[in-house]
């Protein structure tokens, strides 16, 4: 891995004035028999993570047995991108961020939401819903498949023909359907970055009779209490959001050609569309929805409490239980090059250590542009979301994030 100089956050000594925390959400770790020592560390490691440079925007929640202990922000929404001079704006733990890949979950749950009222089956083939999917042998592939990431359709020139693209749905859907297969026995995982969002999202219009904005606030954004959750973000919202910036050690080949096969452009390119108005304008299912901290995870602990939250049946618990629930053994995938295990929309944890901390082997949640991080695990009665704007490859953050993640599992043991 060959990496090049890049740009980093002038970190000060002290990072007190940066802090934000939510004090009247906050519990106190004691009254919930945490130790309040452990919990303490927890977060210190989220600052060591913002001193590496990386990130000039990190908000954290964190939810134990439905109750936040961390609701802090660390970091500016202006005045500390590098490379940039202007006033510091102060970032508060309910700024919108772009939950990236994260929202795959989220949109994903959309489609389980027709599978409970009975309008749909995992097992149904999308052509059955999409006739014109079935081009080029496509007509095997069912849902189940789609979702988890083994419709043969990871990466296509839909990434590569500009952001604008993303504003025209039909060319998008039509592109699509009528892209070849990269394995047509359709038996290989390989991580679909966007694609198979725009088909499960086409889906979800043409079942439900609904766009896919509209599905999002009445099923899902609307009884969470959601502030910000949608789909990109409208002009007015877009100052309050950090932008998102590359940051740290460069990827130069062969990491810059991995990169590249996973979001269809170069790095730089990638992050500075994710700050223009046709990435923010558009609605991109597996890539742009825009959320709080507090947003995500209420979403996942809602998940995590079989489907309720304040009282209110959101979702069936079978419901959930058939979204979390594993789509074959752990596979080695062809895209991100790493052993993962996928639900029907859920990246998984593992055992001895996974995308969630150690033994997170129950844990359901999802990974966002590097270092994004939404996640449950029942084991912990735990629900997380991780923002961050910094999009870094740089070891030093991917170690700093590990050494988070570890320090979260010993603030919030099993049960």
């Amino acid at each position: 891995m060959q990496l090049m100089p890049g740009a980093y956050v002038r970190v000060p000594k002290n990072l007190r004035s940066l802090v934000s925390v939510d004090t009247a959400a906050e519990a106190l770790p004691a009254e919930m028999g945490l130790n309040p020592r452990k919990v303490a560390a927890a977060w210190r490691a989220v600052e060591d993570l913002f001193a590496t440079g990386l990130h000039p925007a990190i908000t954290l929640v964190v939810k134990r047995h439905g109750r936040t202990v961390l609701k802090r922000a660390i970091g500016a929404v202006r005045g500390l991108d590098p490379g940039v001079d202007e006033p510091q704006v102060a970032l508060q733990p309910d700024a919108p961020m772009c939950l990236f890949s994260a929202s795959k979950s989220i949109s994903a749950l959309l489609v389980h939401k027709l599978i409970e009222d009975g309008k749909l089956s995992l097992d149904d083939r999308v052509a059955a819903y999409i006739p014109e999917f079935a081009a080029r042998g496509k007509h095997r592939v069912t849902l189940r498949e789609l979702m988890a990431h083994r419709a043969a359709i990871p990466s296509l020139t839909v990434e590569t023909q500009g952001a604008e693209l993303l504003n025209n749905w039909d060319v998008l859907i039509a592109t699509l359907c009528a892209a070849r297969p990269v394995d047509r026995e359709f038996r290989q995982q390989a991580y679909h970055a966007l694609t198979a969002g725009f088909i499960l999202g086409e889906i979800v219009q043409r079942v439900g009779q609904i766009s896919l904005p509209d599905a999002l606030e009445q099923w899902i954004a609307r009884p969470l209490g959601c502030q910000h959750l949608q789909y990109g973000a409208p002009p007015v919202l877009r100052a309050q959001m950090p932008r998102n910036v590359v940051t740290g050690l460069r990827p130069v080949w062969p990491l810059s050609v991995y990169i590249r096969s996973i979001i269809g452009v170069d790095m730089d390119e990638g992050v500075s569309a994710t700050n223009e108005d046709p990435f923010l304008s558009a609605v991109v299912p597996a890539g742009n929805l825009t959320a709080s901290a507090e947003d995500a995870s209420r979403v996942f602990q809602m998940l995590l409490d079989g489907g309720r939250f304040e009282g209110r049946q959101i979702f069936k618990p079978e419901t959930v239980a058939r979204a979390i629930e594993p789509v074959g053994p752990i596979q080695f995938d062809r895209t991100l090059k790493v052993p993962l295990r996928f639900s029907a929309g859920f990246m998984l944890g593992e055992k001895p250590f996974g995308l969630f901390g150690p033994q997170s082997q129950r844990a359901f949640g999802h990974l966002g542009f590097v270092n994004v991080l939404c996640w449950a695990d029942p084991h912990r009665a735990l629900s997380v979301a991780l923002l961050t704007s910094g999009k870094s490859v740089s070891p030093n953050g991917l170690w700093h994030t590990a050494l988070w993640l570890r320090a979260m599992a010993h603030a919030f043991p099993k049960l």
